[in-house]
């Protein structure tokens, strides 16, 4: 059955090219009223105009859509609270929160200050936490939401001179497997978005050759998926130039090396045990490494314990 978000209204951050102006496309597409927001910056953060998002509102107008811009920036709680106020004025309900927005301020950790770290991070983590409080209660109260977080292959995996930037967005992960736990019983579902696309914030990171297949648009179609009524809660998805994967955090059967003077040593010899994927673990909840680790405890071990 054909996803049909007729009578949904849906909130994307940084849709004023790219990626946004690609989710907000498609949510409009398939029947949802948009707010487009962007601030209008550069690709490092700085400056603002609402022309971007004017220009993708103007889009899905003409080809029929419903859309409205915004320019709120994500790192000010009050202009979010101004922008979600805005949204139940016009549409009087909020369905779905894409947070999208960005900055890249690349530089290797030695090189970088700790102003770009933080700036870096306030927008990617911070913001999306902002827009996201900004938005909970009024799921909650309706029982339904969706709410997609935008990480990055950069968060799950690592890459060269973009510490601040995956540090924000592994963050994004921790956040959104716990806000799926916590959302469940609202009808809130929280997912995340690994994507592979070629953007501004992408342009001179990847090959040419390889941005060439990197189509935007091709990406969306798995944020539709994370943010319909029939949407998973808790899950990682990638996606890039049509193809879309999961991406996990396990854990490993390990190996028990006790608590004595010679642990760390049992720890080192034992590394490739330790890591062996064979037999490994998907937790849903935090709480499951320390109840798997205290079943590995030996019946003795126990009882010295007791005693």
């Amino acid at each position: 059955m054909a996803i049909d978000l007729g009578g949904r209204v849906a909130i994307v951050t940084g849709a004023g090219g790219g990626l946004g102006r690609a989710h907000a496309l498609l949510l409009a597409r398939r029947g949802a009223k948009v707010v487009v927001n962007d601030l209008g910056g550069a690709r490092d953060g700085s400056g603002n105009s609402l022309t971007m998002a004017q220009a993708v509102v103007d889009e899905i107008r003409a080809a029929g859509g419903t859309a409205m811009a915004d320019g709120a920036s994500v790192t000010d709680p009050d202009q979010v609270a101004v922008m979600v106020d805005r949204t139940l004025a016009e549409w009087g309900r909020i369905d779905i929160l894409v947070n999208n927005a960005g900055i890249l301020r690349d530089r290797t950790f030695a090189k970088q200050d700790l102003a770009d770290m933080r700036a870096v991070i306030e927008v990617h983590l911070i913001g999306s936490i902002t827009c996201t409080k900004a938005v909970w209660s009024v799921m909650a109260a309706q029982g339904h939401g969706r709410v997609m977080f935008t990480t990055s292959s950069s968060g799950l995996w690592g890459n060269f001179g973009q510490s601040q930037y995956g540090a924000a967005k592994l963050g994004l992960v921790g956040l959104m497997k716990t806000l799926a736990q916590e959302g469940r019983k609202h009808g809130i579902h929280v997912n995340c978005l690994a994507p592979s696309a070629a953007t501004r914030m992408t342009a001179d990171i990847m090959a040419e050759d390889a941005l060439a297949g990197l189509d935007p648009a091709a990406v969306s179609p798995a944020m539709l998926a994370l943010v319909c009524d029939d949407a998973p809660t808790g899950t990682i998805l990638c996606a890039g130039a049509g193809s879309v994967e999961a991406a996990h955090i396990t854990l490993t059967k390990g190996l028990y090396v006790g608590t004595g003077d010679d642990a760390a040593e049992r720890v080192l010899a034992g590394l490739d045990r330790i890591t062996a994927r064979d037999g490994e673990m998907l937790p849903t909840t935090g709480m499951e490494q320390p109840a798997y680790e205290l079943s590995r405890i030996p019946a003795r071990d126990v009882a010295l314990a007791d005693g």
